[in-house]
Order: C-alpha cells, then structure tokens, then sequence
C-alpha cells in the first residue's frame, strides 16, 4: 500500500505541473428536455474533428489557440449547437443543451432497457472513450474491472481467451447482457462467453451496467446485474483507424475500423476486423481469436434502417481445468495424496513440480475448443407522430462448434463399440480422440414502442417484448482410436437436442408526480418452454419437459433535494429458471431443479456537481452511496465443483440473501489530475445450509442440522480505484488498483477451501498527438500487476473418501500473471 501512496503522490505533483499557454475548453453535453447527459456528442473546434463526450456527458479540448473560434456540438436526433469561444491563458467551461431533432437517433430498441435517475436503479455507464483507455486486448470483463462490485477472472491467467465476470457475487450465468437490445446469454447455460467475440469492446459505442434486478430487458433475468451494450452510434464524418498492441506471453491485437461517414445525408457504412493472438500466461493455453463487425444504415426524418453483422472465430487451448494446489504450494506431501487417491498420475506429479503454478493438465497438442458465433440484426426506428417511435429487430445468431480431448484407457462400452477380440485377449478399453459439438440457431424479435411527449415530459412509457427460439443440438463423435472396434470416422456416440422459446411483454412508465419527486413503474411477464431429447455422452437419458410462467413487478421513487442531489428506492422481483446442466448433470430422471426468485430492495443517495468555489470552476464532483438487500428463494448456487467441461454444479437452497452497501465516488479538477474509487461490502448467507459428504462407497451424506454459512464466489468487499492526472499535454497517467476480499470454493465457509484476498495494482500511461497529416496518433503503455504479486482469483473443490480411509479435498485454482505488460500505437485518419 505504501507503493500505491507514493505512486499516487509522484502523480498528483506531476498534476499540479504548470498549464501550458493557450488554455482548454471543457464543458458538459445534455438533452434540453430532461437535463440528462449526452454520452457520444461530438465536438468541433473549426470544423476539424476533436473529441467525444464521455459517459458523464463531459468534453475537453485540452488547448484552444488565442483568438476567436467556432465549437460545433452534435449529436444524432438532436439540432446541433454552434457556440464562439476566445483563445485565452486559462481554462473556460463550456456548458450546452441540444434540443431534439427530426431524425432519429436508432436506439430506441435500446434506450427502452436503459436505467436513468428516473428509474431509481444503480447503474454505470461507459462511453466509447471510457472503453477505449481501458482496451488493450483484453477481454470485455477486464475493461469493467474497475466498476463497482465486479470481479474477474481468466482461465489462461491473463485476460485474453476464457474470462469469467461476476458483479455481487454472481456469476456471467446471472448477468443479463444485451446487445443493441438482443439478447447475448446462450439460452441454456445463461452463459455470455465472450471469447466468441474477442474485440467487440471496439465496437461498442456506449455500454451500461444495471447492478441487482433493474430494468425489464429481453433474455434471462438479472440476478445479479446486466449489461447493456450498444453499437448503434452514427458517425456523421469519415474515419480510419486502426489499433496494434503487442505484448507479454506473446500477446497481440490488430484491428483495423473504417466507416464512410453520413453518405448523401442518408447512408452510413461502418466495418472492423480483428485478430487477437496469445500463447496464454499457463503453459499451453495459447489462444487464437478473429472477429469482424459489419454496419450499414439508411436515415431519413423519420426512419432509420440499420444492417448489422458481427461474427468471432476462437481456438483456444483448454484451461478450464485449473491446476491442483500442491502447484500453488509447493506441498509435496499433498501432492502424493494427490496421486494415491487417481487425481494426478506419477507423471503429472512430476511436471507439477517442474511447472509449478503455471502447470496445464492436458499435454496433447490439439487439446482445443473451437467455436464461431455469426450474429445478425435488423434494426428499424420509426418515428409515429409527434410524440410516438417504435423500435424493432430482428436478430438471428448462428453458433457451431467443438472441444476437441485426447483420452486414455476408455471402455469401448462407454461409446456404443464392441470390444476388440486378438486370439485369446479381449480388449475392453482404448485410447481415443473425440470430439463434443454445439450446432445452434438462435432467433427471433424484439420490439419497443415508446411514448416521448415533446411538450411535457413529466410522464413516459414504454411498451416492448420480444419472441424468441433457440434449436441447440449436443453430439460427440470419434475420430480417433488406437483399437477402433466397429467404429467408423466420426463415430457419434451420443446425441440429444434442446429447444427453448421464451417469450416476453412489459409496461414501464415514469411520471414526475411533483416537481420534486417522479414515480417508476415495471410489469414483466415472460414464459419459457425448454425441451431436450436423446442421451448426453455418459449415455444417460436426459430427456427434460419445463414450463414457466413469470410475473415481475418493479417500483420505485425518486426524490430530488436539490441541485446534484436526489434520494431513489426500488423494489423489483426476478424470477428465473433453472440451466441445462441443472437437469443434465443430477442423475438420469430427476427433474428436482426449481426456478429461483429474487426480491431486490435498493436505495441511494447521489450527488453530482461541477464547478465547486472551494475546488474551481473547472472540478466535477459525482457522489453515490447504494444499498442493497436481495432476498431469494430456491437460489441456485454453485457447490464448488465443475463438470467435464468446465460448468460449474449448482444446488437449490431454500433461503438465502445478499445485502450491502456500495460507494463510488469521482472528482476531477482542471482536467489534469481525477480520482474515482468504488467499495463494497457486503454480506452474502444461505439460511439452513446443509452440508454434504461421501461415505465410503460414495454415497451423499447430509448433514443433519442446518446451519448459516457465506455463498460460494462471493467476497465480502471489493474496491476499485483510479487515479489519472495529465502532467504535460496529451500524456495521460494512471494507477489502477483492486482489492478483494476472500471467497469460498464451496458453500462450507472453509478457509481451506477457498481463494486467499489479493490486491493488484496496473499502472497505465497514454500519449496523444495530433500531427497536421493525420487526426491523432496514442502510444499507450499498460503494465498489469505492478507489484507482481502471485494470486487466484477463481477455482473449485469436490472431495470423497480417499485411499486412507478418511475425507479428503482436492482443490483447484486458477492462477492469474505476474506482472506483464501491453504496448499500443493507435492510428487515426
């Protein structure tokens, strides 16, 4: 921590460095009607390109020469603003509202499942800029990190390939993630796996994090949050850009954006492809990732018609088995219990001691998961009367793959072959290759109609649903034996098929009953059938029939004080059912997997304030202080052991809460020097819990008595920080760091079997310059894990009787890098 202070001081003096000549401009973007901030306004300074607001609604223009000049601030759907500024030694601000305008902006699909202080929810926004500063190559997750209540994670240790994200203590499964208003969470699992679309965070024009509950949204319910991206921004001027990182381990980004700008006055085209590339901090857990994204949009008053396709190829090695604790500790003792009990061969034991922490389990070279996601969306805004817009999409996401295993010694059984019969031996057992495939469809419609009086805003409304299906089919096929039996290439030993449709309608309206105080209301019905027939690969029949029917209501009210500051409380009820490896992976015939119900009560304070006399006219202030208490029903939560293909087994608990209370805060002066800090604490139980062990003969064992225990993965704080400052210009500093909390494997509350607090600390620097041949040119520099620490920030557990009679445990971790860094040159045209 002393590090931290002293970093933080040598950069809080680099700050304070004297202004240069010519003095910045900065000012804030809002709608006219609701005061609202304008994330995505653009800026020009006589006519030639400068920035973007941020999230908050914020610009600056770090240098306006001296004389008089021209600012033009713009945005889509809203009349443009033209303002004169003076040259001047010394910072002015620059505040303006942008009155709506006759064409549409395009997200109306997406604004109807937007959080605002009306909807008296927690929620963060992050604009493109906001992204981009953070956007190395890394996954989405790790761009979030500093947000509130988030912890991540990466199965190759470095953020690049498989990550995980959990926010509340719950994990991507009860995340909810939209893009542009479509669903993005695989049907069945719930999982969002964004290693399907590496670099999408280039992409993404503006994204929004609802903590708890919040808003009704198409897809599965929020457990825990959701998040909300949109790639639906128009860029009215030409552009190129592209943006090349290379790093530790091998580490590479590429990318290359274009985009035709406002065509005609009508069209727009917009393109990105990628390529990410890293032989992973674990031993062989290399990944290979390519994407693209393709737009093409016609506007005119009334109408805007937009084309989208994005699609992600992955290769990654598999990591997903984490390594066993003797290769974090060191313990050799533990190791042989290790091999004794069949968890590790003699071999592997070797190589644990000779890979120590960075140790990979599966030595065959083509031991990878392959998988592409195509996505594709039609969007329509349409304009209906004065006060009226509907949007609409429809969407239609193809998704195929496989993980490919070497396995030893399998019965031949086990596969649908015969034994092999050499004179007198028989042959029960082979090596072989297989491979298990995903072949999926997705599709369906969404919709939102929304009332938007031009006149009186004191009440809106939303109306908006969307129909859904999802054809999944789960097959594995040899390819290869070393006794092949009466096997044929690509013998399918295992086949079954899923089907789900889920459909949904809401009503949500705001109305501003006083001057001071607004009222928010939410209804959500949503049905869901889910099928599957046929057989998994243990040849268990996992024949599923499931219906649902939900209602969740949501309420809440805000109160402003005064200027800046407002008082919000919700209630909100979610409601969701169980995944596929609920029903699949209990034994064949027990459905016993019920839907989980959350009741969701958050309450806050905010302020926000810009130009505070005690700290100049250039500081901005935000403030909030949210808590929370979220009460469950039948949650499902995880037991601390995984599948054979990395999902983590969950379990029913009758009753069980979460409850906390998390503060952020951010301050900036002058543009030079920002510091923004989030904490949470908070406590995570489950009422009655009994836990479970083996007998001898591995028969379950329940304990008699219940007890109150801490939720598996669910820390009891997490904090967040940033320090930024601006020392010369167009150089950029910052310390990031985090801290959190020890977590448990299982739902034991067992120091032994749990993840051990860690804090990281990042240190990230970015240099600008605007060059007359072309609109900038970044290097940026980002070093991860400064003080190179050794942590985990995931793993599992599972234990049974072992060879000495008595219980054992076996854990799993999943080590994150040492320090390690990332370089990047970003071009702009």
């Amino acid at each position: 921590m002393k590090t931290v202070l002293l970093a933080g001081a040598a950069l809080l003096a680099l700050a304070a460095a004297p202004a240069w000549a010519q003095g910045p401009v900065s000012g804030t973007v809002a709608d006219a009607r609701t005061g609202e901030a304008l994330p995505g306004a653009t800026i020009l300074l006589d006519g030639a390109a400068g920035p973007v607001t941020d999230a908050t609604g914020t610009f600056t223009l770090p240098v306006v020469p001296a004389g008089t000049h021209e600012i033009r601030i713009s945005f889509l759907g809203y009349e443009p603003v033209v303002r004169q500024v003076q040259g001047q030694e010394g910072a002015q601000q620059l505040n303006s509202v942008l009155q709506p305008g006759a064409v549409l902006t395009g997200e109306a699909l997406v604004t109807a499942s937007l959080a605002s202080d009306r909807t008296a929810t927690a929620y963060t926004n992050l604009g493109k800029e906001d992204l981009a500063k953070r956007n190395f190559g890394q996954d989405l997750p790790y761009l979030l990190d500093q947000t509130p209540s988030v912890v991540v994670n990466s199965d190759a240790g470095a953020g690049v390939g498989y990550t995980d994200i959990r926010i509340r203590g719950t994990s991507n499964t009860g995340i909810n993630m939209t893009i542009n208003g479509v669903p993005l969470n695989d049907p069945e699992s719930h999982g969002s796996f964004l290693v399907n679309l590496p670099d999408l965070a280039s992409s993404i024009n503006s994204l929004q994090v609802q903590r708890g509950v919040g808003t009704s949204q198409n897809g599965g319910a929020a457990f825990g949050a959701s998040i909300n991206i949109s790639t639906l921004a128009v860029r009215r001027e030409a552009y190129a850009e592209t943006q090349n990182t290379y790093g530790s381990y091998n580490t590479w980004k590429n990318n290359v954006q274009f985009g035709t700008g406002l065509v005609g006055g009508h069209f727009t085209f917009d393109g990105r492809l990628s390529r990410i590339a890293t032989d992973g901090y674990m031993n062989r857990a290399a990944s290979d990732l390519k994407s693209y994204y393709l737009a093409a949009g016609y506007q005119a008053k009334n109408t805007l018609l937009k084309f989208i396709t994005f699609s992600g190829r992955e290769k990654a090695y598999q990591a997903w088995n984490g390594v066993p604790e003797p290769a974090i500790t060191g313990n050799r003792a533990l190791l042989q219990t290790y091999v004794d009990n069949g968890e590790l061969t003699p071999a592997d034991a070797a190589r644990v001691l000779q890979e120590g922490r960075r140790y990979s389990y599966y030595t065959y070279d083509n031991q990878t998961d392959n998988y592409q996601q195509n996505h594709y969306q039609l969007h329509l805004s349409q304009g209906l009367g004065r006060d009226w817009n509907l949007g609409a999409a429809l969407h239609l996401t193809r998704g195929f793959g496989y993980y490919e295993n070497y396995r030893t010694r399998r019965k031949f059984v086990d596969y649908g072959l015969e034994n092999v019969v050499i004179g007198n031996q028989t042959i029960t057992r082979t090596n072989l290759i297989d491979q298990k495939w995903l072949d999926n469809y997705f599709y369906g419609g969404t919709f939102a109609l929304n009332y938007q009086p031009k006149d009186n805003d004191k009440f809106q409304a939303t109306i908006g649903g969307a129909a859904n299906r999802f054809d999944n089919d789960h097959y594995g096929e040899v390819i290869w034996a070393q006794y092949a039996s009466n096997g044929n290439i690509r013998h399918r030993y295992y086949f079954n098929t899923a089907t789900k449709t889920d459909n949904n309608a809401y009503a949500r309206a705001t109305w501003q009953v006083l001057p001071r105080l607004g009222v928010y209301g939410d209804l959500q019905v949503r049905h869901i059938e889910y099928n599957i027939d046929g057989k998994e690969d243990d040849q268990n029949d996992v024949t599923t029939r499931a219906r649902y029917t939900f209602f969740n209501p949501k309420a809440g009210a805000t109160l402003t004080l005064g200027e800046g500051q407002q008082l919000y409380g919700s209630f909100a009820v979610g409601q969701r059912e169980p995944v596929r490896s609920d029903f699949t992976d209990r034994p064949a015939g027990d459905q016993t997997a019920q839907a989980e119900r959350l009741e969701d009560f958050e309450g806050g304070y905010r302020f926000s304030r810009s130009g505070l006399a005690l700290l100049g006219p250039q500081t901005a202030v935000r403030l909030e202080a949210n808590g929370f208490y979220m009460n469950y029903q039948n949650q499902l939560v995880a037991t601390g052991q995984l599948n054979d293909v990395g999902t983590a087994l969950r379990t029913n608990v009758a009753r069980s809460y979460r409850r906390g209370v998390e503060l952020s805060g951010f301050i900036s002066a002058d543009d030079k020097v920002s510091l923004s800090s989030t904490l949470t604490l908070s406590q995570n139980r489950i009422l009655g819990y009994r836990d479970v062990s083996y007998d001898a003969d591995y028969n379950p064992v329940v304990a008699a008595e219940g007890r109150t225990t801490t939720i598996s993965y669910s820390p009891a704080s997490v904090s967040a920080h940033t320090l930024e400052g601006q020392p010369l210009k167009g150089l950029r500093l910052a310390l990031l760091y985090k801290t959190v909390s020890r977590q448990y494997l299982d739902n034991s509350a067992s120091a032994a079997r749990s993840l051990r607090p860690y804090q990281t600390l990042d240190f990230r620097v970015r240099y600008t310059i605007h060059p007359t041949f072309m609109k900038e040119i970044e290097l940026a520099l980002l070093v991860n894990n400064v003080l190179n620490r050794e942590y985990e920030a995931n793993g599992y557990t599972y234990g049974y009787v072992g060879a000495s009679g008595q219980p054992e445990t076996f854990n799993y971790y999943f080590p994150q890098a040492t320090r390690n860094f990332l370089g990047s040159v970003n071009l702009k045209f």
